[in-house]
């Protein structure tokens, strides 16, 4: 599948690589292959995330999303829900921090596992490339740009599609956008 990649989106996985390595992380996700996106300047999908403003509120993306990992995952909108059945999560990460220190559930790596291989993905990353391929081939595409990972993204339910929706970009934002991006407006 790798091969069908654009150089914009291999250089979206590479980057995604690259920010978990930075953080720590065990292996590049959703977050990261956001945070890639958003390292973007000339692309498809940078024009996209441009005309929908997130490229102006980066660092605001970049805070939610630590924030989701620091809560192990649970985005605001699962907090919220949560917190409406009488769960603060806040509350629960700072008890777990207490205990195990700072940014316990956001942990770089699982306990009980090896040292991750060098450039892995996330089950949750995989996911998204699968995905893109499947909307690349169903939109007539012999490619796969860093749009259908971004479309991917915004088509999911995880992380990253939580703190863009958070940030007024929805799929079908994402999809007008590209649309007249394609048709020259």
């Amino acid at each position: 599948m790798f091969e069908k990649f654009t150089q914009d989106a291999r250089a979206v996985v590479r980057g995604a690589v690259a920010h978990a390595d930075r953080t720590g992380a065990a292996a590049a996700g959703e977050p990261e292959l956001l945070l890639a996106l958003l390292d973007r300047t000339d692309s498809p999908a940078a024009v996209a995330l441009g005309a929908l403003g997130v490229h102006e509120r980066r660092q605001s993306v970049a805070d939610a999303l630590a924030a989701v990992r620091r809560r192990g995952g649970v985005s605001s909108a699962d907090a919220a829900a949560l917190a409406g059945l009488g769960i603060d999560v806040e509350e629960i990460v700072a008890r777990v921090e207490r205990e195990h220190g700072v940014g316990a559930l956001a942990a770089a790596e699982p306990a009980g596992r090896r040292k991750r291989v060098r450039g892995s993905l996330t089950a949750e990353a995989k996911s998204v490339l699968e995905r893109s391929l499947r909307i690349a081939l169903g939109r007539g595409d012999r490619h796969i740009g860093d749009e259908h990972l971004l479309i991917a993204l915004t088509a999911g339910t995880g992380p990253a599609a939580a703190v863009l929706a958070d940030h007024g970009v929805t799929h079908d934002a994402v999809l007008r956008v590209l649309a007249r991006a394609a048709a020259g407006g």
